[in-house]
């Protein structure tokens, strides 16, 4: 009878099994495996905060692992095994599922990916459609390419070849990302929204126009750094099939191209004809632009709210010429280091653009008090100006400004030569405001810098005076 009984127990036990085998089988088939992004021969789960800026702290070469869900053990009620001691409960396994996805909501995509190996309730928990609205990879040593096409493979189950939740996707310094990643992206990804590929100096511009044309939703496009990305523009088979209306299916509004090099003002032209809709625009680095491209793009993008042509040599008071035209709508404006802007190109500006909020004119030797208090009297709201490396602003234009524009909360005037301490003290004396101001390579005296401090007592004074503290 004990003979009969044992064989029967084992039947079931065998069946037991076969059943596991089976499930665990069919959820392989019917659910593709998630995919991980973590180096070879990784000992174990690493804990931290992800961010947006943050790296693995793991050494090596990233890759790609495809696995099947953690398996759960079944036995069956007739077989007694041998009594263990139970392990304790950890303290995190006692918080409730929405705690947990929470918590995973701050991980970067490589540690949400390495989470889901750790038991089955973690991987369900790491593969909830919340927390795959973004897909966050940082590394220079991440296989992006591959990263990217099982990441979305994975994220296509319930809706075959097409990520619908996916918005955001942040690969900013992964240098091994190519055309081939993009690719991914464009065709996986049409709800895409928001796309930062700064620093990825291997994709080119058909890998965009890709993005652009297939991603008709996508709003925030960062290509800062790829060096290789002269325009950004539709596919020829999208012009065509949208003609005559194809320049208005571009719906970007945030567009930074710091650092392309090789972008001219025919490659500006195309843009500003196809991204009508712009309203933040940085060319900062662009090198060949000339006061024709600012022309083009005032033609087409006249909601343009924030605009930066820093270090662009090339332009000059006739760029802000046609920059003024933007009247009104700009808030924010970056012309550090333009060598050939003096005070009739400040004029323009001031004249027209009276709701100016933000200045960077650092480094525009050719700006004078005269400039500057032309600014002063029709830009009354401005906040924010950096007027530093400009030796012919005195403590006259100083006192233009703080007479004029009292809701000053941040003031550069660093390595302004003809700067005193008369000029600071007055400024403290009307705009009370001030959060920040460098006077670094300044010579003022420590009397001038404690009046500073007595009058704007939340501001953060930036000096190279050893003797005040």
């Amino acid at each position: 009878l004990l003979h009969n009984n044992g064989r029967a127990c084992r039947c079931k036990g065998d069946r037991a099994h076969g059943l596991q085998n089976s499930d665990l089988s069919m959820r392989t088939l019917s659910t593709p495996s998630p995919a991980l992004i973590c180096p070879p021969n990784l000992p174990g789960f690493q804990n931290g905060r992800g961010s947006s800026t943050s790296s693995s702290s793991i050494t090596g070469e990233t890759v790609a692992m495809v696995h099947s869900p953690p398996p759960t053990r079944l036995t069956h009620p007739l077989i007694r095994l041998a009594s263990r001691p139970q392990k304790e409960q950890a303290s995190i396994d006692r918080l409730p599922d929405h705690s947990m996805v929470q918590i995973f909501s701050f991980l970067p995509t490589n540690q949400l990916c390495r989470c889901a190996r750790v038991c089955r309730r973690w991987y369900n928990l790491a593969w909830d459609p919340r927390l795959w609205r973004t897909i966050r990879l940082t590394g220079e040593t991440i296989n992006v390419d591959r990263a990217l096409k099982v990441l979305t493979r994975r994220l296509c189950q319930d809706t075959p070849n097409v990520c619908l939740m996916l918005e955001t996707v942040t690969v900013s310094g992964c240098r091994r990302l190519t055309d081939r990643g993009l690719y991914t992206i464009a065709q996986c990804c049409p709800e895409l929204r928001r796309l930062e590929v700064s620093g990825c100096y291997n994709i080119s511009n058909e890998a965009v126009f890709d993005v652009v044309s297939l991603c008709p939703n996508l709003e925030h496009l960062d290509v800062s750094g790829c060096s290789k990305v002269t325009c950004i523009s539709l596919t020829r088979e999208a012009s065509i099939k949208l003609s005559p209306l194809h320049g208005k299916q571009i719906s970007i509004r945030y567009l930074d191209m710091t650092d392309c090099f090789v972008l001219e003002d025919e490659g500006l032209h195309t843009i500003a004809a196809h991204c009508t809709q712009l309203t933040h625009l940085y060319l900062r680095r662009c090198v060949r632009l000339t006061d024709e491209g600012l022309r083009y793009l005032v033609i087409y993008c006249a909601s343009i709210k924030e605009l930066s042509v820093s270090d662009c040599r090339f332009v000059s008071d006739f760029g802000l010429r046609e920059i003024a035209k933007l009247e009104s709508r700009l808030r924010y404006l970056s012309i550090a280091h333009c060598g050939r802007v003096t005070d009739v190109g400040i004029r323009y500006v001031a004249k027209y653009c009276s709701k100016l909020r933000y200045l960077n004119a650092r480094g525009c030797e050719g700006i004078t008090d005269h400039g500057v208090e032309y600014l002063a009297k029709n830009c009354t709201k401005l906040k924010s100006l950096d007027i530093g490396k400009c030796p012919l602003v005195s403590d006259t234009g100083l006192e233009c400004l703080a007479l004029n524009c009292f809701n000053l909360k941040r003031l550069s005037l660093k390595s302004c030569e003809s700067i005193t301490g008369q000029g600071l003290q007055i400024v403290a004396a009307n705009c009370f405001d001030l959060q920040t101001l460098n006077v670094q390579d300044c010579e003022v005296s420590v009397e001038a810098l404690r009046f500073v401090k007595r009058h704007c007592k939340r501001c953060v004074i930036e000096h190279t005076n050893p003797a005040f503290f």
